[in-house]
């Protein structure tokens, strides 16, 4: 993971838990067409699908973590989590100011993040819906609010 040399920004996203392969495949192509500089899995391993139509497993890195416990123990240094999920403690989106080094993590639709991940998030941001939505469809959402012109933190 090499952080742009005039920026210093650099980020992430990932999921935890995934519930389908297709999931990732759509996230990982919103990821490259929106600047993340990797994406990564916690819990489920990437196989490659169709929803994957510009090969983005070969453009971009990707990572594979068994565990929560091992992602947080490979974050790099400096890296904050910004867990996605709808709770009481939760940012809006509209609102958030998006740090300069991150990973966003989400959570498969049916279970969203765990406890620990919840826990050990530094920022938790959510969409004004009462509903859950697909998990590559809010990461998309996310990815492209980082693309706004907002501050960062």
């Amino acid at each position: 993971m090499q952080p742009d040399n005039f920026t210093n920004e650099f980020f992430g996203i990932g999921i935890q838990n995934g519930k389908t392969p297709e999931n990732l495949g759509v996230l990982w192509r919103s990821a490259q067409n929106l600047g993340a500089s990797f994406i990564f899995t916690i819990g489920n391993r990437y196989a490659k699908q169709s929803s994957d139509t510009h090969n983005a497993v070969k453009a971009m890195p990707y990572y594979h973590y068994d565990t929560f416990d091992d992602f947080f123990k490979h974050l790099p240094k400096g890296v904050r989590i910004v867990g996605v999920e709808l709770d009481d403690r939760a940012e809006t989106l509209e609102s958030f100011h998006h740090p300069r080094r991150c990973v966003y993590l989400l959570g498969a639709e049916d279970h969203g993040l765990t406890n620990e991940a919840i826990e050990k998030s530094h920022f938790l941001i959510k969409f004004p819906s009462t509903l859950s939505l697909n998990v590559s469809v809010a990461g998309s959402i996310v990815l492209y609010d980082r693309t706004r012109d907002k501050p960062r933190s």
